[in-house]
């Protein structure tokens, strides 16, 4: 394994200001430049000394001529503050103390003991509508930032550091930092725990440096996820939103600053350990990147954004999700080739198109407490290898699926007897379990070689269409021969699955972590779709699933119909609102489906197909969240891009504090035209808590999209854990 993999690798060493590539200019004093994609509008002033500064970052200003911009840099000037520096100094791309900064910096170092302060000089650039490519240099250093606005109005922002002098660099910090519109007051991001991720928090913003750091070696289940600065009361569908979420699964800093001298800037990067970036001359250090949206439409218009833009990517899923039936909570470890072949045909019969073998089928592996690391095929367990029931599943019409744990090793394993230098915590070091288990030194060379070879094999051999990638433990007392590693570890999952990826183009890979523990766009630039979450509570899903959905469109996010009683609340919930909510997602089971009633799995058969025929609308459409006026109810619609159709759910999660329902209202249609409304033929409609429902259930209603956003529906009162599934079909104009 080559080092360059990592975030830290050997560049030419750079003896002096760089000179224009061909095609770059020279940056002119006190140039402007303007990014311009979706609506959003990010100007950007490149001034005669130092980093540039950003004068604007929101809604698109129209066509500015030379003129204006000098005349909006003018504007935009500082005077000079009372008690202050005796100059107006910038805020730049990197606010440090050499320009007059005085909160967090967003790049830190020292040789030595020796801090680094750099006066940049910017010495190249590349510009065009949507991207802008900086080179700078200062003694020692040499910087290249990258800010990139598609289509969808997201903007990417990366720093790439080199060290250019004859001794190493110690680097501290490398963020993202962009200026927010005065406007805001109001701070939202995340946290969690196992099986309750991403609860959102909300608070009014503060003067100072705020910092979330997370420590867990993986994004984790309290992951800050989404930072966000809106306008006071911003909402659902309304205000203005700068949001930043760092495509990244390590270490994170998730930051905003509200300083007396300076706007509001908010930010983000990795969190780097004492020591844990040492970069040698001529090495260089690739930041994550960080993911800018702005929108002028509440949060909702944050994840559209997101979701336009996440659609756009060349590699992302086209063909439709297929329906997946998970073993794990049907047999846990209990794995017998007569039993799950009876769940495969009981599986295929209700149509499901791909089935998943979870946990239990290496060697040694009848309980969590061994076995992780020697990824072989069970003989005891699986005398025939796993053929005969990958082929019963393929026989059936399904593809076939795997779990691997490929970073985590039991010490009850071959692996760790015969490798213990191949660990990332020393067994004898007296570090903490967890569930069992310790963490595989993925950048170790012979490590990685064997994992990738190991893997592959059983993908050869298999025929695997897909593999659930599960990794359950946080990273703690992470260090390799006495240094901190969490980002050299990172680097290399990210390139292990690369390099799986490459050998097996047609393979899907699903991120696992604890359940919802490593969701970012980091390493869904190399994966298929996350968990969401251990929890198949559907009380619980609908809670993640909402601000999952911030980010992420549903197509990515995996969401399953577990047991009538789930095993993480004990909660018990129905089959339609099981249904009702992993319809809104991509769609699975994880059920012993061979327990079922017969009623029971012509309900399953019923909901599948009902996903199967909304699907193509589903992981398509523009995702939104209606305010239901209750806090009780939550409702999830998507609207088709030519709004010819649209599919609504409404569901209850605790009683309601009226007896009458408030009505159910549908933005985003087509106001000119007309939408039949019906429940989803294919699922049964909530009986409620009326005494007689509203009318209108049994035959439907015709209604223009003017009247069903504006004055909307009145739905039924439902009972606690029920869901109303809504079907809207445009009728032809004339």
């Amino acid at each position: 394994m080559n080092e360059s993999m990592s975030g830290v690798a050997p560049v030419p060493s750079l003896p002096g200001p760089a000179r224009p590539r061909p095609g770059a200019a020279a940056p002119s004093a006190d140039g402007i430049r303007v990014l311009r994609g979706g609506g959003a509008a990010v100007v950007v002033h490149l001034r005669a000394e130092g980093l540039p500064e950003v004068l604007h970052w929101g809604r698109e200003l129209g066509d500015l001529d030379a003129g204006d911009l000098d005349q909006l840099r003018l504007a935009r000037s500082r005077p000079v503050s009372p008690s202050a520096l005796d100059a107006p100094w910038p805020l730049t791309l990197l606010p440090d103390e050499p320009d007059g900064w005085e909160g967090r910096p967003a790049f830190a170092a020292h040789r030595g003991g020796r801090v680094e302060h750099p006066r940049w000089v910017v010495t190249e650039l590349q510009a065009d509508t949507g991207r802008l490519h900086i080179r700078a240099a200062a003694e020692g250093l040499s910087l290249e930032t990258q800010l990139a606005l598609d289509d969808a109005g997201v903007l990417r922002v990366g720093h790439e550091l080199v060290n250019t002098a004859d001794t190493p660099l110690a680097l501290a910090a490398l963020e993202a930092v962009l200026p927010v519109g005065d406007r805001v007051g109001e701070v939202l991001d995340f946290t969690g725990r196992w099986t309750r991720e991403r609860s959102p928090q909300r608070r009014a913003l503060a003067q100072g440096s705020h910092v979330r750091e997370t420590r867990r070696g993986r994004t984790g289940h309290d992951a800050p996820y989404v930072l966000a600065l809106g306008t006071p009361g911003f909402a659902t569908d309304a205000g203005e939103v700068w949001a930043v979420h760092l495509a990244w699964s390590g270490d994170a800093v998730y930051r905003h600053d509200a300083l007396p001298e300076a706007g509001p800037l908010l930010g983000a990067g990795p969190l780097l350990r004492p020591g844990e970036i040492d970069l040698a001359p001529g090495e260089s250090f690739r930041a994550p990147t960080a993911v800018f949206v702005w929108s002028d439409r509440g949060t909702d218009g944050v994840g559209a954004r997101l979701h336009e833009s996440l659609r756009a990517r060349p590699a992302h899923p086209r063909e439709p999700r297929p329906v997946v039936l998970n073993t794990w909570e049907a047999v846990y470890f209990q794995h017998d080739l007569g039993r799950l072949a009876s769940l495969a045909e009981t599986a295929a019969a209700v149509g499901v198109e791909r089935f998943v073998l979870d946990d239990g089928w290496f060697t040694g592996r009848r309980d969590d407490r061994a076995g992780l690391g020697d990824w072989t095929v069970d003989a005891e367990v699986w005398p025939d290898g796993l053929h005969p029931i990958v082929d019963k599943v393929r026989s059936l019409g399904m593809q076939f699926g795997l779990w691997f744990e490929p970073e985590m090793v039991n010490p009850d394993s071959d692996l760790a007897r015969d490798h213990p230098d191949w660990l990332l915590q020393p067994l004898d070091a007296g570090i903490r379990a967890w569930r069992g288990q310790y963490v595989l030194n993925v950048a170790h060379p012979a490590a990685f070689e064997h994992l990738l070879n190991s893997i592959s094999a059983i993908v050869y051999e298999y025929r695997l269409d897909y593999i659930k990638w599960d990794q359950n433990r946080d990273l703690i007392e992470a260090a390799h021969e006495g240094r901190a590693t969490v980002h050299r570890h990172t680097e290399a999952v990210y390139h292990l699955m690369d390099r799986l990826r490459a050998r097996h183009p047609a393979l899907e890979i699903e991120s696992c972590a604890s359940g919802g523990a490593r969701v970012d766009l980091g390493v869904l630039e190399r994966t298929d779709r996350v968990w969401a979450s251990d929890t198949n509570d559907p009380i619980e899903r609908l809670a993640i699933q909402r601000w999952t959905e911030l980010l992420l469109p549903l197509e990515l996010i995996g969401s399953h119909i577990g047991p009538p009683v789930a095993h993480t609340t004990h909660r018990a919930a129905s089959l339609d609102l099981r249904i009702a909510t992993a319809l809104f997602g991509s769609f699975g089971i994880e059920w012993d489906l061979t327990s079922c009633a017969p009623a029971e799995l012509e309900q399953l058969r019923a909901g599948i197909a009902c996903y199967r025929r909304l699907r193509g609308l589903l992981h398509t459409g523009r995702l939104s969240h209606p305010d239901t006026g209750d806090d009780g109810a939550t409702a999830t619609a998507v609207i088709a891009d030519d709004r010819s159709r649209a599919v609504v759910r409404l569901a209850r999660h605790t009683t309601a504090d009226r007896a009458l329902a408030p009505l159910l209202r549908v933005p985003g249609l087509d106001p000119r035209g007309r939408y039949r409304v019906a429940p989803v033929a294919e699922l049964r409609t909530p009986r409620g808590l009326d005494e007689a429902p509203p009318p209108w259930l049994r035959d439907g209603l015709l209604l223009p999209g003017s009247v069903l956003a504006e004055v909307g529906v009145q739905p039924p009162l439902l009972a606690p854990g029920e869901a109303l599934v809504l079907d809207l079909v445009r009728r032809p104009h004339g």
